[in-house]
């Protein structure tokens, strides 16, 4: 059943991991964003000379994974005050040109791993380097945007409005005519939002549970919008700036 494909539209939109399963087998290029926080990390890690290896569970696993790639490994739960680079995007901000981090994630990671397996060139796009990103998606002809979302406990995908919005700004930025439903929902509500009060989403679900945990400066930098002129592309399995 191809129903589902979007493949009438060079722009398509779907949300997680089915996106992956789906629809990526026939797309040239694949944008993943989860922006609270994989792909801002991802973005400002990038900004400061790094490379970043997604991988797809937080255990053991991730650290020889890293061992083997002569990267070091997030720590598995972000936490108030702690040392090193974890998925707060804060944490980011003083990692050194060069350095090469394993960053595991139930979200953007895990699919940006699985997405290797597609063929197509993958990117991680933010509200910060949402025009870099869609410069860098203007080479391609078919692109799937994929808005990762979060978990509820159960492990099922809970949609996030800010994946959502984000991947509308970067439709925006691109400026296609051919884009699917999905696409221009997203575009509409990105659009929605600027116009009327972009701080708002400073007030979503997974905004609310990071001011929670006392990391509302991870919040600011996430909705920072247009701050990085660099996109992040997949080079087989690290993240690095994308260079045409």
């Amino acid at each position: 059943m191809h129903y589902f494909s979007q493949a009438a539209f060079d722009l398509r939109l779907e949300w997680g991991m089915p996106a992956i399963a789906h629809l990526a087998g026939d797309v040239d290029c694949i944008v993943i964003i989860d922006v609270m926080s994989f792909s801002t990390c991802v973005s400002v890690a990038i900004d400061h000379g790094a490379r970043i290896y997604p991988y797809l569970r937080k255990d053991a696993s991730a650290r020889e994974y890293g061992e083997k790639r002569g990267a070091v490994t997030a720590h598995f739960d972000r936490r108030q005050g702690s040392a090193g680079y974890t998925l707060s995007p804060v944490s980011f901000r003083k990692i050194g040109q060069g350095e090469r981090l394993v960053l595991p994630s139930p979200n953007g990671s895990a699919i940006s791993f699985r997405a290797r397996e597609t063929g197509a060139a993958i990117f991680s796009g933010c509200f910060r380097n949402r025009t870099a990103t869609a410069e860098a998606c203007r080479h391609f002809q078919r692109v799937l945007l994929v808005p990762c979302g979060e978990q509820w406990p159960d492990g099922g995908l809970r949609p996030s409005v800010e994946d959502y919005i984000a991947a509308g700004s970067i439709i925006e930025a691109m400026g296609r005519e051919s884009c699917s439903p999905e696409s221009l929902a997203a575009l509409a509500a990105w659009q929605h939002y600027r116009q009327q009060n972009p701080g708002l989403l400073a007030e979503c679900s997974s905004a609310c549970e990071l001011h929670e945990r006392g990391f509302g400066e991870d919040v600011a930098l996430c909705l920072e919008t247009d701050c990085s002129s660099l996109a992040c592309r997949l080079y087989d399995d690290y993240y690095a700036e994308y260079l045409p």
